[in-house]
């Protein structure tokens, strides 16, 4: 929490300093930040790592069913999920990423990159490298942090209430020993089952607009006593239960 507060303040102290100045608003001018510090101001037609770093952070906000893609290209989906990720915190709603939008992502996340209410932790009780999963530990890591800045979403968009997950990356040995499908998503780590409250229907319901493509909850075999959401390359919903 203090390094949060911390944050804050950080952010704002340089926002008045970047005034003093005379640093407009609209120049694009990033405040710095531990995990990853934007340097101009994205728009469509902007291309770059700098657009694929954003894209992680807002692919949560998207429409029933989307889901965006990771490829540098800011395009008229990725100024979407911006202007609702603007909408939802309160900013002014353009589609552009400039500072007042960066600076609301550094309030977000922590020095390791992932959002505030999640960690590496929660995503990986199955080792402390990454490994042994279906893909490379450095791939596996990625993947959950790209859940986690979904599932930074759907907590928002549900009043900020804890979201809480039981199971995320599996090697192959973790998921073996829990039973789970040998072509599971969870060995890919792009998975997390999630449990308590909000109700299991609740979340399966609500994750199907922050950019998840595999739903598996209440109804589906194995899956009364949590809802599953992942990444899947084939979209895969069930939820029988939740009307899913």
């Amino acid at each position: 929490m203090f390094r949060r507060v911390s944050r804050l303040l950080l952010s704002f102290v340089m926002l008045m300093a970047g005034a003093v100045v005379g640093v407009s608003a609209t120049t694009g001018t990033a405040h710095a930040d531990s995990c990853y510090t934007w340097n101009r101001t994205l728009s469509q037609g902007s291309s770059g790592s700098d657009v694929t770093q954003l894209q992680v952070r807002v692919a949560g906000w998207v429409t029933s069913g989307e889901r965006l893609s990771y490829d540098g290209q800011y395009g008229a989906r990725t100024a979407a999920a911006v202007k609702k990720f603007q909408a939802a915190y309160g900013l002014s709603a353009d589609g552009v990423a400039g500072p007042a939008t960066f600076s609301k992502i550094y309030a977000l996340q922590d020095a390791d990159c992932t959002p505030v209410h999640f960690s590496y932790a929660e995503l990986n009780k199955c080792n402390s490298d990454w490994s042994g999963g279906a893909v490379s530990a450095a791939t596996a890591k990625s993947n959950a942090l790209r859940t986690m800045w979904k599932l930074e979403a759907m907590r928002h968009a549900l009043g900020d209430v804890p979201i809480t997950i039981s199971s995320g990356f599996r090697s192959r040995a973790c998921n073996n020993a829990v039973g789970g499908s040998a072509t599971s998503r969870h060995l890919y780590g792009d998975a997390a089952d999630l449990v308590g409250s909000p109700s299991l229907c609740r979340l399966a319901q609500q994750s199907r607009t922050h950019g998840f493509s595999e739903i598996l909850g209440p109804g589906y075999p194995g899956h009364n006593d949590h809802t599953h959401v992942a990444f899947d390359p084939s979209p895969y919903w069930s939820a029988p239960t939740c009307g899913i």
